[in-house]
């Protein structure tokens, strides 16, 4: 085993921090404060993205580069993270060399003189994390780190603000149940003031890249082909899908039976769940957008122009857009039933029930009062509502349920682990610096990492 190291109380680290929530879509970065906001947080693209073969541009775009592209018209994006873990360190390299190292990076520091608090995805292999902390100090140089499981840094957030409670100023909070529904994957995680109960971690293989792949098949199979724009469908899915409160109903409203179009759309007109979303052109719009249901433009006549000519002599102002029905509101609840497309696994509700049923029945009640959902997906309207509804029929009755977002739950995990930087004794207590990697090894950080604060 690797020797004991007593740190010195008067051993310095750099007063600058810079806090990675590495995900597998974005980026959320951003150097701590004395009262970190969300506004501070940067979301970066996570990936190297070019036009495919044949495309009007062949470009390449690095991280925060994308913010300049206009046209994103059949782009490839490769993407270093994988099921939530960093594969392919060649490519976040690249991303990070662009975002934090490079003279006019809006994050630019120098590792050497910086602390890194960086996240990681629960339950990630003991090779990948020993690469990763090899990269972080033998390949970047920074001055010291503190690599750490995501979810619990949402202790460090101002939660009772959010479950209604009586402000506390005592951090971490005592009791949360994190849900963190990302890009690849869903984790529950308990956390007991601050700490993660690794055995009761579960994970639902399912997240906002599954959820745009389903939208554009059903998208290329009923309207137009979009199989080559992940980018254009991800925004089709933030801007229409929402989750259903009752999937029965909404599905019998937006039924595209032998009916005609004429007749379903003004019964489902009424109801506001069949929309049309308009394509953009990327010459004067770069994003498309949901409006109501106009049963007349969605004639035949209506959409191709009477004959040839005129649909000829119309093309160049004619907008291009389809009609969005039970697409809005299936896609989502794959997250709810993943059996729709053939998955062997719980819903979401089961699996934090899974989770909980793994704990002494003691510390239920102070869990199930604050479930906190954090995410991307967590963004999609109704989310919160149907995730409270399931697991109130689920739970013991006499357990109160709350089940909260915050505002901005993208950037809530990266708040919490800046309001953690904050305090430069509690992340001194945390951190590992270069010279003790040097001295001790990756084992020995790794089992540093693993104890918590010290």
């Amino acid at each position: 085993m690797p020797r004991a190291v007593v740190r010195s109380s008067s051993t310095a680290i750099p007063s600058k921090t810079l806090i990675v929530d590495n995900g597998g879509h974005t980026i959320k970065a951003g150097f701590a404060t004395l009262n970190p906001t969300s506004a501070e947080c940067r979301v970066i693209p996570n990936c190297i993205a070019r036009g495919r073969e044949g495309a009007r541009s062949q470009r390449v775009y690095i991280a925060d580069q994308l913010d300049d592209c206009k046209d994103f018209a059949e782009m490839a994006f490769r993407r270093p993270v994988e099921k939530g873990y960093v594969v392919n360190w060649d490519g976040e390299m690249d991303i990070w060399k662009q975002a934090f190292f490079n003279s006019d990076a809006k994050l630019h520091c120098d590792p050497s003189e910086t602390n890194l608090i960086l996240t990681e995805t629960p339950n990630c292999p003991v090779a990948l994390q020993h690469n990763c902390d090899q990269i972080v100090f033998e390949e970047l140089g920074f001055a010291s780190a503190y690599r750490c499981v995501g979810p619990p840094l949402n202790a460090y957030n101002d939660i009772p603000s959010l479950t209604g409670d009586e402000p506390s100023s005592v951090l971490p909070a005592e009791c949360i149940l994190v849900v963190d529904s990302g890009y690849t994957q869903t984790t529950v995680t308990p956390i007991i003031y601050g700490r993660p109960l690794h055995s009761a971690i579960r994970r639902l293989e399912l997240g906002g890249k599954q959820l745009t792949n389903y939208l554009k098949e059903l998208i290329s199979l009923r309207h137009y082909g979009l199989m080559d724009d992940p980018y254009l469908v991800s925004q089709i899915k933030e801007d229409a899908c929402f989750v259903s409160q009752d999937f029965k109903n909404d599905t019998e409203v937006a039924w595209k039976g032998n009916r005609s179009l004429r007749k379903q759309t003004t019964e489902t007109v009424r109801s506001g769940i069949v929309q049309e979303y308009v394509l953009p052109d990327y010459l004067s719009t770069f994003r498309g957008h949901l409006r109501p249901l106009d049963p007349a433009r969605n004639t035949p006549a209506a959409r191709f122009g009477p004959d040839a000519a005129s649909q000829a002599a119309s093309a160049a102002s004619r907008e291009e857009f389809f009609p969005l029905g039970n697409e809005r509101f299936v896609v989502p609840e794959l997250i709810f039933t993943p059996s729709d497309i053939g998955m062997p696994q719980a819903g979401l509700a089961e699996v934090i029930v899974q989770s909980l049923s793994t704990l002494p029945a003691g510390l239920w009640p102070a869990l199930l009062a604050n479930v906190i959902v954090v995410g991307g997906n967590a963004k999609l309207a109704g989310f919160v509502e149907r995730l409270e509804r399931e697991l109130r029929s689920l739970t013991p009755a006499d357990c109160m349920l709350r089940v909260r977002s915050p505002e901005d739950p993208l950037t809530f995990t990266w708040l919490g682990g800046a309001r953690l930087a904050g305090n430069a004794d509690r992340l001194k207590k945390l951190v590992v610096t270069k010279q003790e990697y040097d001295e001790n090894g990756a084992n020995w950080t790794a089992q540093r990492y693993a104890a918590g604060p010290r």
